[in-house]
């Protein structure tokens, strides 16, 4: 049985129209008219145990509206979710020890006190036993290098050193199920680097069960073979980041660097060869059919100044830039 299912769920907001100026204020306050905001509409999808999946999508598409609802936060419209066994909302004891809800812009720790404090809280909040207390404690301070941090005011810690307590703080009852919800938002490169080697290392060494939503593609491609693109409260693709890539990823982009300033007529034949993507001398960069690039690539090194070339993929981010503004998933 799949870890988590997620049947046809939908959570509406009804929100109140107010006409504008003082007449609609007093209007208002006798005849409300509301309508309908589907923050989540229709969402289906079921995720195995073990499995890192990338949840991704605009601001507004109700990535975290679905988190809220599947950690018990928010009860929804209509629909049927299972969590661990579980209905989330019911919000069972058995249940809360077995998840965690992480929100890269929401603190958990107590911001005068040690983060080994809001640690020891939580040890009893989730009455995990003293001895699997300390040896959890000690795997995850080591592994996000903040040994020498515990007993730190977490105001006098870095960003990127509150995000590691925060984690810590989430995961000191090994909970099955981790819901990450912009882990690495506002940190610096290097930072979002340790996060994700974190969270890849976590996955695999305690089998949990983990959706990740972040608007950096780079921690979807480097922790997560599936993705469930989500916008407007619907899903728009469900399936394996590769295929996906395959399928949008019909062109090609060559890079180039010349060696002296194309003519106009060479930059008009370019538009036959391939689209010019950018051109700003040294720099050339064409988008061409995928079936094509090799041949446009030869034609490009003996007919033009050409002194480097590369052939690349086309960027993940605009693959799914491509989804957002309406092509075919299906």
């Amino acid at each position: 049985m799949p870890t988590i299912i997620v049947s046809h769920l939908s959570k509406y907001y009804q929100v109140h129209q107010k006409e504008p100026g003082l007449g609609g204020s007093i209007k208002s306050l006798f005849h409300r008219k509301y309508y309908d905001v589907k923050a989540v509409d229709d969402v289906s999808f079921e995720i195995e145990e073990g499995e890192l999946i990338g949840f991704i999508g605009p601001n507004g598409a109700g990535k975290t509206t679905t988190l809220k609802t599947l950690s018990g936060l928010l009860y929804p419209t209509k629909g049927e979710v299972s969590v661990l066994g579980y209905t989330p909302w019911k919000r069972q004891s058995e249940f809360q020890k077995q998840f965690a809800l992480v929100m890269g812009q929401k603190n958990q720790l107590w911001w005068d006190l040690p983060a080994i404090e809001s640690f020891i809280l939580n040890r009893e909040i989730y009455e995990v036993p003293d001895g699997q207390y300390k040896t959890t404690l000690g795997e995850l301070s080591e592994l996000l290098e903040v040994k020498d941090l515990l007993k730190v005011q977490v105001r006098k810690l870095s960003l990127g050193e509150r995000m590691k307590m925060e984690l810590i703080a989430a995961l000191i009852h090994s909970p099955r199920v981790l819901f990450l919800d912009e882990p690495t938002i506002g940190l610096d490169v290097v930072a979002q680097k340790k996060m994700r080697d974190f969270i890849k290392v976590y996955n695999l060494k305690y089998k949990s069960t983990i959706i990740l939503t972040s608007h950096y593609m780079d921690d979807v491609k480097e922790l997560c073979k599936r993705i469930v693109i989500i916008d407007k409260g619907k899903v728009l693709f469900d399936g394996l980041l590769s295929d996906i890539v395959k399928k949008f990823a019909d062109h090609k982009i060559l890079s180039m660097v010349l060696d002296k300033e194309l003519t106009r007529k060479q930059i008009e034949h370019l538009e036959v060869l391939g689209g010019v993507k950018e051109y700003n001398y040294p720099q050339l960069t064409l988008k061409v059919p995928r079936e094509n690039s090799n041949k446009v690539a030869a034609k490009m090194l003996q007919s033009y100044p050409v002194a480097d070339l590369n052939i690349e993929e086309s960027q993940i981010e605009d693959i799914i830039r491509e989804v957002f503004t309406g092509k075919d998933v299906s």
